[in-house]
């Protein structure tokens, strides 16, 4: 098992337990990993592009296959050619979509717990300033 596949079936489970978000799992398995949570952020999505390839890894290319060697281009290999890149390019704007959106969904979590937790965190340190300044 790669460790993209780990971190994948980890993340998974955690999010099926219902008790914890996407964003806070990567945030648990960065502390349990002793990783920047990014790090684990794409490796869990490596391992998804895997899957959503039918379980074939990804080429250099991206395409996941492999490209044949041709001897000569013609007009008619050239117009394929850019017509495979453009429908991956339209395939890749699909794939920057749903990760942007997932990033806004754990910077919206990330907020909301830190707004939540502010006004104790303030009355803590607060509370610590009182402590320390000189009676007057």
């Amino acid at each position: 098992m790669t460790k993209a596949q780990e971190i994948y079936e980890k993340v998974e489970a955690m999010i099926a337990s219902g008790e914890v978000k996407k964003a806070d799992a990567f945030k648990t398995l960065a502390e349990q990993y002793d990783q920047p949570v990014d790090s684990l952020r794409g490796a869990y999505y490596q391992h998804k592009r895997v899957l959503d390839n039918g379980g074939t890894p990804p080429t250099a290319s991206g395409s996941g296959t492999r490209r044949t060697r041709r001897r000569e281009t013609t007009s008619e290999t050239a117009v394929e050619s850019a017509i495979a890149t453009l429908r991956r390019a339209i395939d890749s704007i699909d794939a920057e979509i749903e990760v942007a959106k997932e990033r806004a969904t754990e910077a919206q979590a990330e907020y909301e717990a830190m707004q939540a937790s502010a006004d104790e965190r303030k009355a803590a340190i607060t509370e610590k300033i009182a402590l320390l300044e000189p009676a007057t």
